[in-house]
């Protein structure tokens, strides 16, 4: 099922995650682990990131996000089969514009219309000073609005290579990104707001926020793009903090901003403490959402479902 239709038709608040596959040349048993254990909240679809030889973020063994570059990470089309033939939940897989050209997106885009996967989250993608080489008339998508209409018209069955005999069209649902507090390149949230807006006229069908841990950010955020016309289901994100490092790293690499009352409190606080202060202060937020009866709630776990657990316990979902 699609999940713009798993959106509708639900008559509860829905929780999905949002996972990483494993470093090149890792083990997949933690992953597994992972999905063995976000898996038992019912998530009707499962987010999957894909990695260009670009930037990427990772969770030390302390909790510090590091931010790296490096070759791509494989795994994200393995994954995806693995979710929906083992667990029969509906994957989402990420496609990026940086590090891949629009040729490499076609392709991808087939395999996974070929293993019968259907939702797919477009997006730009971390940007640095890498940029992936584009040789003998290969083309770029510069930005998400880019990739969601390539999306848009391999939906149409309008390929990269016109006149292509019985060219058949593809079905999939495309989701994107919005920022409660603005894209970092943005000037302002407002503008943010209207290049949304043109992603949505462009073929998206819903949005997943970046993280916030102010809930007014996102209430406002969701007035601001009804206001600009956008009327497609609006999606929470939320992260855990985990770690006294997360109140710098965090809006260092993620541009948000840590309220005081919870910065000021994890500071005060042991390091073993830091976890359970970051799980009492997102089930608050999940408790408002949930009252404030939002389509679904977006958890990005990296991989690391401990605090998922204690989470879900606390609200005894």
């Amino acid at each position: 099922m699609k999940v713009i239709e798993h959106l509708y038709k639900a008559n509860k608040t829905l929780i999905s995650f949002e996972i990483i596959p494993p470093k090149r040349g890792g083990n997949i048993k933690q992953l597994l682990q992972v999905l063995e254990d976000i898996t038992k909240y019912n998530p009707p679809f499962i987010d999957i990131t894909s990695h260009a030889a670009e930037v990427i973020y990772e969770e030390t063994a302390v909790g510090n996000m590091q931010m790296k570059i490096k070759r791509k990470r494989p795994g994200t089309l393995g994954i995806c089969a693995l979710i929906q033939n083992k667990y029969n939940i509906d994957a989402v897989p990420h496609v990026l514009c940086t590090g891949f050209t629009r040729e490499e997106t076609e392709d991808f885009l087939i395999e996974l219309h070929y293993l019968g996967i259907d939702n797919v989250l477009a997006i730009r993608g971390d940007d640095s000073e890498y940029k992936k080489p584009v040789k003998f008339g290969r083309s770029i998508n510069e930005y998400a609005v880019d990739l969601i209409r390539q999306i848009s018209s391999i939906n149409q069955g309008k390929y990269l290579e016109e006149g292509l005999l019985d060219a058949q069209p593809m079905n999939f649902c495309v989701g994107t990104s919005g920022y409660p507090e603005k894209h970092f390149e943005a000037p302002n949230l407002a503008t943010d707001i209207r290049y949304t807006k043109s992603k949505m006229d462009s073929g998206a069908e819903y949005i997943v926020t970046q993280m916030f841990y102010n809930n007014k950010n996102y209430f406002n955020y969701v007035e601001l793009c009804r206001n600009e016309g956008i009327t497609a289901p609006i999606i929470p994100g939320l992260k855990i903090v985990t770690s006294k490092a997360h109140v710098k790293t965090i809006p260092k690499n993620f541009y948000i901003d840590i309220p005081q009352e919870l910065a000021d409190e994890i500071e005060k606080a042991k390091s073993e403490h830091s976890l359970e202060i970051g799980v009492n202060w997102t089930a608050k937020q999940v408790e408002e959402l949930l009252n404030a009866k939002v389509p679904a709630i977006h958890f990005y776990t990296m991989q690391n479902s401990k605090p998922i657990n204690m989470l879900m316990n606390k609200l005894k979902i």
